[in-house]
């Protein structure tokens, strides 16, 4: 059998210990010469303990109606759903290729590695993503797209995000993150589908601690590019009242109100662990201009899941939010975005209503 003479590659770094996709299926028939051809070709048929399954399998749903995507990344049209970035279609298809737990594992830790150091100074309190079992430190930067002979492309801002974390594992899903998302324009990374881990086979990896980390990952890194995004938009539009000494002084007074709306603190209540946590972590991350929260448990006396938190019995909360991050997503988006917000809190509570509004809908 001949050996590759490259290795493969995932977004230009290689696959520690892992031989070419072609290898595995039967002696390496099929192969280019090089043994590079196959690096992007993930297997036609996904084999676990022993069983096939097909590359016309679809979508399958749950006994609790959560949508699980099985093998999206043999079906050209389903993976074209999670509206990845080109960058990150590329990784998710060679992470689906590799054969094993255990390699994908080890490639995590590899790309954790590979992930560019950075200065102390950002990490701080607004750039840490909350509900991680590690310490997880993010932010961005929106800069003029360099690249294209389209006039148009020039005008584009992109997005480039760095960051770090102290646990290796959390550090290979962060670097993921970053080299699949950097490089996008902030409606593109708006779009991405979370699902995207699955297709990936990642999720294998992951226990619901790391799961629920990496969603809250990738829901921070969404909202930096929103605010990124406004900034630079609040910018451009007072950017022309330089010289005019009593329209400086009306974008100031207008900058100061519009901060002022922002909710940045709440009452916590004692003996309420859930309510807490729940306002703690929508308003630190979404920055609303009004929430409210209503602990609607004691209408639910009997019912099953009452019980609720075993600590205090929170179990039915009422939810009105309006936050700018929702502009422009559908009413279920808007509700996905929450839910991967709150991540294992919602696993403790029986049941959240919510009704989550932009401003321009107020």
């Amino acid at each position: 059998m001949r050996r590759p003479s490259k290795p493969l590659l995932i977004a230009g770094i290689p696959i520690a210990g892992l031989a070419l996709a072609s290898y595995h299926h039967g002696g390496g028939g099929g192969s280019s010469s090089s043994g590079f051809a196959s690096a992007w070709s993930p297997p036609l048929t996904t084999t676990t303990t022993g069983t096939s399954r097909s590359s016309t399998s679809r979508l399958q749903t749950s006994s609790s109606s959560v949508v699980v995507l099985h093998s999206a990344i043999e079906d050209e049209l389903e993976l074209s759903t999670l509206h990845l970035t080109p960058q990150l279609e590329m990784m998710v298809e060679a992470f689906a290729s590799i054969p094993d737990e255990k390699t994908r594992h080890k490639q995590l830790l590899y790309m954790a590695s590979k992930l560019p150091a950075v200065n102390d100074d950002m990490k701080i309190s607004s750039n840490k993503v909350p509900g991680c079992l590690s310490t997880v430190h993010v932010d961005c930067t929106l800069e003029p797209k360099i690249n294209g002979n389209d006039d148009n492309d020039n005008e584009k801002m992109v997005v480039n995000y760095f960051g770090d974390s102290d646990g290796l594992l959390t550090k290979g899903l962060l670097a993921l993150l970053i080299r699949g998302l950097s490089g996008s324009t902030p409606e593109e990374i708006q779009k991405i589908d979370p699902q995207f881990i699955q297709a990936a086979k990642i999720s294998q990896t992951l226990t619901p601690g790391r799961n629920n980390g990496f969603l809250n990952m990738l829901a921070v890194m969404k909202k930096k590019a929103l605010d990124k995004a406004a900034a630079a938009a609040e910018s451009a539009t007072t950017g022309g009242a330089d010289d005019v000494e009593g329209e400086i002084k009306a974008d100031d007074d207008e900058e100061e109100e519009e901060q002022s709306i922002i909710v940045t603190s709440f009452e916590e209540i004692d003996g309420k662990p859930m309510y807490n946590a729940i306002m703690s972590t929508l308003i630190s991350i979404l920055k609303p201009t009004s929430i409210k929260l209503t602990d609607n448990s004691s209408q639910h006396a009997g019912h099953a899941g009452s019980k609720g938190w075993a600590e205090s019995g929170e179990s039915h909360f009422a939810l009105e939010i309006v936050a700018e991050a929702f502009e422009g997503l559908s009413l279920v988006k808007r509700h996905q975005l929450i839910y991967m917000l709150l991540g294992e809190t919602m696993q403790k509570i029986h049941a959240l209503e919510i009704k989550a509004k932009s401003p321009s809908e107020v």
